[in-house]
């Protein structure tokens, strides 16, 4: 059965961040034209759009500094957009890529066109907004919804504290291209360029680097790590409002050397820093109600055979099990992410047997064909698959 999607999200490819590549990643494998995306306008779309599946429309969402509220433009374009789509198109529901600004957009054209609206949750969404104004317009637009995916358990108990109907509430975990990340991809080049000797270890981070994320957790353990007898340095991938903290707080701790950030790198070098690395580590923490709703990069180290270590703040349990295919600890306590790190790099069996773990889970239920399947078994499209496999058509 082919399904026929309104999917309303401001964050789809080829903007940056792991919630955008999910909606590309889902849709695309969920059917052709008869899906349309209502999406931003942002550098490379056309390029992007002009090879994809699903039908794009692009709008100009930037936020006008001189209205009141700055994104009321955006709401309406979103608006007139969506709704004229869903006059014209028989859709079997609409799709809100989050509850602010598309959920609300989304429930009111799915009322006006008579059609069931679903609206993910991502979970930083829910905590970090306050509770004024916005948050009402959130509560109101996720109560309402006919259903709501969250991407973890932390996720859904967060809708449910909000007044959300759990029997309304789906979890479906973000996933993983497992061809593009995949274990025994060259990487001897990378640590070379690293100058890294051959018997050092390398920890990695990928993320915006903003202050809950705990890359400066990260390298106040090197000096430690270094005085038990490690060669260990720290790879840091992405860009953001931390780089001079970063830099000044590894120049004071004497580890300059050893920290390497990379700002963003190619796309095909992605995965194999994940295979230069030794362990992954991303020591997430919540500050000022902004947490971790999940984390993408944790199954993406776990799809290339990497352990990884994680902060307990969030919905991170859900992406990496504890003692399983990783550890969590607590983020804020600077000595157990020390023990933690340390006790996991002098164990090669045990690191070796986390990374397994995690990648044969990344295999059989985090590929992007099986989300897409789960995705469409919670519309009534199909059965939830065992294993990964290729989604069938009917």
């Amino acid at each position: 059965m082919t399904r026929r999607y309104l999917v309303i999200t401001e964050l789809f490819l080829p903007t940056k961040g792991g919630t955008a590549v999910w909606f590309d990643e889902v849709y695309r494998r969920l059917g052709g034209k008869d899906i349309h995306i209502v999406t931003a306008a942002v550098p490379g779309a056309a390029e992007h759009d002009a090879m994809h599946p699903n039908s794009v429309h692009r709008l100009d969402l930037r936020r006008v500094p001189w209205l009141r509220p700055e994104s009321l433009a955006m709401y309406g374009k979103l608006f007139v957009r969506s709704l004229a789509l869903a006059l014209r198109h028989r859709f079997d529901a609409v799709h809100a890529g989050r509850a602010l600004p598309e959920g609300l957009i989304a429930w009111l054209v799915a009322r006006l066109s008579w059609l069931p609206v679903t609206i993910y949750a991502h979970g930083e969404e829910l905590t970090g907004w306050g509770r004024g104004n916005k948050y009402r317009v959130m509560c109101f637009a996720l109560r309402h919804a006919d259903q709501v995916i969250a991407n973890s358990d932390f996720t859904r108990q967060a809708l449910v504290d909000m007044g959300v109907r759990p029997e309304r509430i789906a979890i479906v975990h973000p996933g993983v291209d497992t061809g593009r990340f995949r274990p025994g991809l060259p990487s001897d080049d990378l640590r070379a360029g690293l100058g890294l000797a051959p018997d050092a270890r390398l920890l990695l981070s990928v993320g915006r680097l903003q202050r809950r994320k705990g890359f400066d957790s990260v390298i106040r353990c090197l000096p430690e790590l270094v005085a038990a007898g490690l060669d260990v340095h720290y790879a840091i991938v992405g860009i953001g409002e931390d780089e001079a903290y970063l830099d000044d707080l590894a120049r004071e701790l004497g580890v300059s050397q050893r920290v390497h950030r990379l700002g963003h790198v190619p796309m095909d070098d992605l995965p194999r820093w994940y295979n230069a690395s030794d362990l992954f580590v991303l020591a997430n923490r919540e500050i000022g109600g902004d947490t971790e709703g999940f984390g993408i990069v944790f199954i993406e180290a776990a799809a290339c055979g990497k352990a990884a270590i994680a902060g307990r703040a969030g919905g991170t349990g859900s992406a990496v099990l504890d003692g399983v295919t990783g550890l969590r600890v607590d983020g804020e306590s600077q000595p157990a992410l020390c023990a933690a790190i340390l006790d996991i790099l002098r164990d090669d069996v045990r690191r070796a047997a986390l990374g397994a773990a995690g990648l044969a889970r990344a295999r059989e239920t985090l590929s992007w064909d099986a989300v897409a399947a789960r995705t469409l078994a919670l519309a009534g499209g199909g059965s939830l698959p065992q294993a990964e496999g290729k989604l069938s058509e009917n």
